[in-house]
């Protein structure tokens, strides 16, 4: 048999390939423009800042983010332990519980509103075996449970609330954040602005606080994940607690339907926190101070609008300004803008299936504003002229800032949810239809209105919206699918601009990529020509 071999021509050919071939995987992974990003804080805002996380992935963006609660955030960014924080509340000088010092030391920061959404109180109460649902409690009840006023399920004020429904004879067993918590402090606000004297009875010196203080049967948990896994516990029967409606939500939980100020029982859905968040009042006089876009939240909880639910708010993200900053980078400064370009445009539209609701078209600008501020500390850094009114925000109408359009098509509360009627069991199906407005199908009934624990409708929705579905943010009913792998995608001009941007020194390697492809076309031709030697034939 011959076989026909060349010497060292295959040699010098297949060193080259491997040679280009390391440029080529050096050219693939090069994304100078970006660093790995390390963010802590609030577990209220953690479940869309998560899904975020996953649409900046395959743009080539690394965020890992801690939930460790609002006021271990604020810490760790003092400290320089983070590059980012999240708090529902700015830093508050020194904490009234633990006294120790809630300031930013010497980082400079600026607040980046992120998403809006409602503190809902989520409860676990069966009678004769099944989870009850549709619970109503006005302000005062609850600020009663929450300071051990009113300790039995069966409480007089309770059946009032819910016009007279049989409760069953159980000791409440209120659960509150242990930690320092943004939850806690945008609850005690709520509490000190409408009900003073209630809650002066368990914190006399009054005020918001971060840490609750901890009374009767009540039982402390940490972070927002251990207080819903504590109400959905086999032991978990006769507890209510405060999380962000998306803990709820993503457990299959039912939510408080709470009294507002037009006297109806509502829930935190993304219709009507929307609807509440137009009273809210934004601090926005002076762009270069640090209490810039804080909110003042006392319009929202007198609301008049049937639509409220009364605890709404923001939440915020702690940015690094400083030109000067020891854990900064322009590769992380980069990241961090385009990150949060994503988040504050294109991300909106993720916050109704999460149990969020989207910022508004002016919350969304004030934001790119205060991006602006981390390149004027880093002209390296690179900001896309991104036009917020073209990035699919559900609440947006493009050209007029006074407009919500969530707010404008949420539907109204039913009949049955009024005080001294109902209540609603079983409620009528909220659903958004092909003209994106919503329509209500089936009358409420008057059914028991109980179901076996975590097997409700909106399990099953939280399911599919992790799963890349699209839900109704109303009603969290399963309206299209997503990928075939489950997998969300990142779209619309926001992403694909952050997409498209070139990274540091792309064109470089674009460059060589291309004399690697020429390469190992011509290359070795030219040396089999040049170096040919007489063929050898072995036997």
């Amino acid at each position: 048999m011959t076989v026909r071999i060349w010497q060292w021509p295959t040699r010098v050919v297949l060193l080259l390939a491997m040679g280009l071939a390391v440029l080529t995987l050096q050219a693939t992974n090069a994304r100078a423009d970006y660093a790995l990003l390390e963010g802590d804080g609030s577990t209220w805002s953690q479940g869309i800042v998560n899904q975020w996380i996953a649409d900046a992935k395959p743009m080539g963006m690394q965020v890992v983010y801690s939930g460790i609660g609002s006021s271990g955030g604020r810490k760790s960014f003092a400290n320089f332990q983070d590059d980012f924080a999240i708090s529902e509340i700015p830093y508050q000088g020194v904490d009234p519980i633990t006294k120790e010092e809630d300031a930013s030391n010497i980082r400079q920061y600026a607040y980046l509103p992120i998403v809006a959404g409602g503190t809902s109180f989520t409860y676990h109460v069966t009678q004769a075996g099944a989870l009850m649902r549709d619970v109503r409690l006005s302000g005062e009840t609850i600020a009663k449970i929450f300071t051990g006023q009113i300790t039995n399920w069966n409480d007089p004020a309770i059946a009032a609330d819910n016009n007279g429904r049989t409760f069953p004879d159980l000791t409440i067993r209120p659960v509150y954040r242990s930690d320092g918590s943004g939850t806690t402090a945008q609850f005690t606000t709520w509490l000190d602005k409408q009900y003073p004297a209630i809650w002066r009875t368990l914190w006399s010196q009054g005020g918001l606080t971060s840490n609750y203080p901890s009374f009767g049967k009540a039982i402390g948990a940490n972070g927002s994940d251990q207080v819903m896994n504590t109400i959905a516990a086999d032991s978990g029967n006769g507890t209510i607690g405060y999380v962000e409606y998306s803990y709820a939500l993503n457990k299959g939980y039912p939510v408080v339907k709470v009294l507002n100020a037009a006297g109806y029982y509502v829930e935190p859905t993304a219709y009507n926190v929307a609807v509440a968040l137009t009273k809210a009042r934004i601090d926005m006089q002076d762009p270069s101070s640090l209490s810039y876009l804080t909110q003042i939240l006392d319009d929202v909880y007198t609301n008049p609008d049937p639509r409220t639910y009364p605890l709404s708010s923001y939440s915020y993200m702690i940015l690094p300004v400083g030109s000067v900053d020891r854990r900064m980078t322009t590769a992380k400064r980069q990241t961090l803008v385009d990150f949060m370009t994503y988040g504050l445009c294109t991300g909106q539209g993720q916050a109704g299936p999460y149990g969020y609701s989207p910022l508004p078209l002016n919350l969304v600008q004030a934001g790119m504003t205060q991006l602006a501020k981390i390149k004027a500390a880093d002209p390296a850094v690179s900001i896309d002229n991104v036009d917020p009114t073209k990035c699919g925000n559900p609440t947006f109408v493009a050209g007029d800032l006074t407009r919500n359009h969530l707010a404008e098509i949420a539907p109204q509360p039913a009949d049955c949810d009024k005080q001294g009627a109902g209540p609603c069991l079983g409620g009528a199906t909220v659903v958004v239809g092909a003209d994106g407005k919503p329509t209500t199908s089936g009358a409420p009934g008057q059914q028991a209105g109980a179901s076996k624990p975590g097997a409700s409708a909106g399990a099953s929705a939280a399911a599919a919206a992790a799963g890349g579905g699209q839900i109704d943010p109303e009603t969290g009913q399963v309206l299209g699918s997503g990928s075939a792998d489950g997998s969300t995608t990142a779209s619309g001009p926001v992403a694909t601009t952050i997409a498209a941007r070139p990274a540091v020194g792309t064109t470089l390697f674009a460059g060589l990529t291309a004399l690697e492809l020429v390469g190992l076309m011509v290359v070795p031709g030219v040396l089999y020509a040049r170096t040919r030697r007489p063929e050898e034939d072995v036997q």
